[in-house]
């Protein structure tokens, strides 16, 4: 069998094509491509197989890949014909085909049977149309300028089949000697009407007399119109802050389906949640905070439904039960401890009770072998968090490093840890059957689920136990500066030792993608310029103003020189503490802070001793002898540094310059040539020399990653954001995040109405204030936004009324964005019944302040909420209206 495969591709002059093709049971086979005019290029292929997976790459002269293709041609071959002409275009990630045909897609048509087609001998040509379409009764037809394919008239336009999710064809005669032009269109199947044409110049494909040979049309990017796109709105809320009438003082896995009814009510078609990994280190609050799992394949106990396991509760405690329920249910805030230990309390009883029956479960048993790979560590690992009271594997007793052979035995039954363990994985299969179960009512609903990602690992969680060479564990990640805090964030998660991974084609990051689409029709990435470079600290730093980007392009002593810069590692690398500066940091207590803390050089400056000079030995020394106004205002002073040295190994080292630089008291005491000479070094550093590197790390990993789901996925591109991120997010198709009043442009504020098709827009996210709560941050910023933004005259209210929340929200649905996601609190905020009479109640995290407790709840039970009818009405019109329906 032939294939005579066919691209226009402009290349530069050394520039070359060639094909990867990838046959089912072969290994991958290179073809080279060759030029004709024009731009096209052809290659003649020898297959053996009706299914044929391809990628065209772009090379240059000495064999280097220098651009390919990230999402894969697919045909079917028919039959009855052994040789093909294939006219392809180069697919780019891009193309509205492979950012729409996902999991949401592949949701909202369930129940669909792909359509079949019959290719006969008569037939010259087969036209193949990428375009996923979400409504279930628009069909693709095609029409031209041949009999066959109607004259241009829209009533006689030919049918195409949905061969698969957004998959159309159509096998057809055309005559043998003219050049045929031809259009797409959409055909409402209930009224038989074809209501549109893509717009644009008409597409042309050549005769084909050749009898033996079928000519493919393979087609990419339906010119679709804004409205014809998927356009959808969404809730986001924690699953811990939903409340229903059978809770447990926090939300649980089966309330979605609560939120799921609610939502089917409004129009809303998607749910956006936060991580719902296990982040049980401590059994404290300090668990609380949904971005430090201890695995990233386990779910959190805190969302069993104890009311929906597979066994009763024990009589003699179900009394006891309900009233502990009835306590927490009734709490305005979650009562972390509380709940958590009544939880397990309560698990373990149902667990002793019927632990004959439940080792039984052949699905048990299934269930442990499905998930073994990460199952076996992660319930080892909460055996011996339990038994040596710590998640910290480095003081265990036993078991430090991790050797799957000395796990295994957990599982047997002669372990003495047989029963925890089996416990732990029960646990866990009970919550998947209890998530499995809500996602499924919800997908039966029409609705998609949005999970959320996060960027970290927890240092002393499962995958950093049983995999540490995959991590830099003698770094910390976090965040510079940023709108939330002017100290930079430090999550004290270890970093990524990004080439390990990659050396096995990122075959953590595929295997973790696979678990979350278990349940997840798009997925929010957390920090996503983490894959483009994260902001890592050195295990001496407490603040995250002590980072610097890696992989960053450094400063070198050379380039000090060359900069005229008088480099001296005390003066530029070292706390800069003078007389002056003792003074306006600890006034009077100057003295008695430099005799214990400093040394004294004795020419009006000084230096920490070395038992206190890094913020580290500071906070270990205050935690056993407190004294918060000496701690932060010496651990800050630990901070007026100029560079950060990065030791590369070998004796060499580099540096990088210090976040916000010219805010540094270091800095103030420097001459003015001095200062210029650093800051135009600094602007260079943080603003200029970095785009390039960045965005070919990012081009290394994040293709093969996301290539390996089906899910939607969104990238939360906050922060200081590098001019390379939103090149390679449009490339690779990710939808990039909009907060109206969090820009990444030098402007007050953001507006929705400039919002492109590939971004979601929100008012609002889970680390800011609410709306109503912003309203009062700052009194003069409200009262332009009031004129300005909401194109009101007089002085602003002072609360941020209903009838103001109802136009924020409509801002953020009336545009072209593909997604509007909101909190739940601002859908209650528009009106003056539902909203929460205690504001400040309603704040889910404050990132300038960690730990932080997260302890939201609604104050309304869902099902309460969906019975509102006049409210859910409104909602709805809302959602209709900006056809997000």
């Amino acid at each position: 069998m032939k294939l005579y495969l066919n691209i226009n591709f402009r290349t530069k002059m050394g520039e070359k094509l060639q094909v990867l093709v990838m046959e089912e049971g072969s290994e991958d086979k290179l073809h080279f491509l060759n030029y004709t005019d024009n731009g096209n290029w052809n290659a003649e292929i020898d297959y053996f197989s009706k299914q044929i997976s391809y990628k065209y790459q772009l090379t240059d002269e000495g064999g280097n890949i220098l651009d390919e293709e990230f999402s894969l041609h697919h045909l079917n071959l028919p039959h009855n014909y052994n040789e093909f002409t294939v006219y392809d275009s180069w697919n780019l990630k891009n193309f509205p085909e492979n950012y729409l045909n996902n999991k949401i897609l592949k949701n909202k048509l369930r129940g669909f049977k792909p359509e079949k087609i019959s290719v006969l001998k008569k037939h010259t040509h087969l036209f193949r149309l990428e375009a996923p379409i979400y409504h279930p009764n628009w069909k693709v037809v095609i029409l031209g300028n041949c009999d066959a394919l109607g004259n241009w008239e829209w009533l006689k336009a030919v049918e195409l089949a949905q061969t698969d999710f957004g998959i159309w064809e159509a096998a057809i005669e055309l005559p043998t000697n003219q050049m045929i032009q031809y259009k797409y269109g959409l055909k409402d199947i209930t009224s038989g009407q074809v209501f549109d044409i893509e717009y644009g110049d008409n597409r042309w494909t050549l005769p084909n007399a050749e009898k033996n040979v079928l000519q493919i049309k393979a087609d990419h990017f339906f010119k679709f119109k804004s409205y014809e796109m998927y356009h959808a709105a969404g809730v986001a809320v924690p699953v811990f802050a939903l409340r229903t009438e059978n809770g447990f003082g926090v939300g649980e896995f089966s309330d979605l389906k609560n939120l799921g009814d609610w939502a089917k009510k409004t129009n809303l078609s998607i749910l956006q949640i936060l991580p719902i990994n296990d982040t049980t280190a401590n059994y404290t609050w300090t668990d609380s905070y949904p971005y430090a799992a201890i695995s990233v394949y386990a779910l959190h106990p805190q969302y069993l439904s104890l009311d929906k396991l597979d066994f009763a509760l024990p009589k003699d405690l179900v009394e006891e039960f309900n009233a502990k329920k009835t306590e927490l249910n009734a709490l305005d805030l979650i009562d972390y401890e509380q709940m958590i230990s009544g939880k397990w309390k309560y698990v373990k009883a149902v667990f002793d009770a019927n632990k004959e029956k439940i080792l039984k479960d052949r699905n048990f048993k299934k269930f442990i072998k499905d998930n073994e790979e990460w199952l076996v560590p992660y319930a080892a690992f909460c055996v011996q968090r339990d038994k040596y009271k710590t998640p910290n594997f480095n003081n265990w007793k036993t078991h430090k490093k991790y050797i799957a052979g000395k796990i295994a035995p957990f599982f047997t039954a002669k372990s003495k840890d047989y029963d925890a363990t089996m416990l732990h994985s029960w646990v866990q299969y009970q919550l998947h059957l209890q998530l499995k179960d809500a996602i499924d009512y919800i997908h039966d609903l029409g609705i998609s689920v949005k999970g959320d990602l996060p960027i970290g690992i927890y240092r002393y969680s499962v995958e950093a136990w049983t995999e540490p060479e995959l991590f830099g564990m003698d770094f910390q990640a976090g965040a510079p500066p940023d709108q939330f805090t002017g100290l930079g964030q430090n999550w004290e998660f270890p970093t990524y030792n990004w080439d390990a991974m990659k050396a096995d084609g990122y075959r953590w990051w595929k295997n973790r993608f696979k678990a979350l689409e278990q349940y997840f029709d798009a997925m929010r990435i957390d920090h996503i310029l983490g894959f483009f470079r994260i902001w890592r600290m050195p295990m001496s730093a407490v603040q995250g103003i002590l980072g610097y980007f890696y992989p960053a392009v450094p400063v070198r002593i050379e380039e000090f020189h060359a900069r005229n810069i008088p480099f001296h590692f005390d003066r530029y690398c070292k706390p800069y503490i003078n007389d002056q500066i003792l003074w306006d940091y600890f006034g009077d207590e100057r003295d008695a802070i430099h005799n214990f803390f400093m040394n004294n050089h004795f020419n009006g400056t000084y230096s920490f001793k070395e038992e206190f000079d890094t913020q580290r030995k500071l906070r270990d020394y205050f935690d056993q002898n407190p004294h918060p106004w000496a701690e932060d205002k010496l651990i800050s002073l630990c901070a007026n540094v100029l560079f950060l040295q990065e030791d590369l190994g070998n004796g060499e080292y580099v540096y990088h310059p210090r976040f916000n630089i010219d805010r540094t008291d270091s800095y103030k005491y420097l001459p003015d040539w001095e200062k210029q000479a650093i800051h135009d070094l600094y602007i260079d550093y943080f603003f200029k020399r970095q785009d390039g590197l960045w965005y070919q790390k990012a081009m290394e990993k994040l293709p093969v990653i996301l290539n390996a789901t089906d899910m939607l996925i969104c990238g939360e591109d906050l922060g200081l954001v590098p001019d390379c991120v939103p090149q390679v997010m449009d490339r690779l198709a990710i939808t990039a995040l909009k907060v109206q009043r969090m820009p990444s442009e030098n402007i007050l504020w953001y507006n929705p109405r400039n919002a492109g098709y590939m971004n979601v827009v929100t008012a609002s996210s889970h680390d800011s204030s609410t709306l109503r709560q912003w309203w009062h941050e700052d009194r003069n910023f409200t009262q332009k936004f009031f004129n300005q933004q909401l194109g009101q005259y007089g002085t602003a209210p002072w609360n941020m009324e209903p009838e103001l929340g109802e136009m924020i929200m409509k801002q953020h649905l009336y545009n072209d964005a593909m997604l509007a996601i909101f909190p739940i609190q601002e859908f209650l905020a528009t009106d003056y019944e539902l909203a929460n009479p205690n504001m400040d109640d309603e704040r889910i995290n404050q990132p300038a302040v960690f730990p932080h407790y997260w302890r939201y709840r609604m104050h309304l039970n869902l099902e309460d909420l969906a019975a509102k009818e006049d409210f859910n009405n409104k909602i709805a019109s809302w959602i209709s209206d900006s056809n997000r329906v």
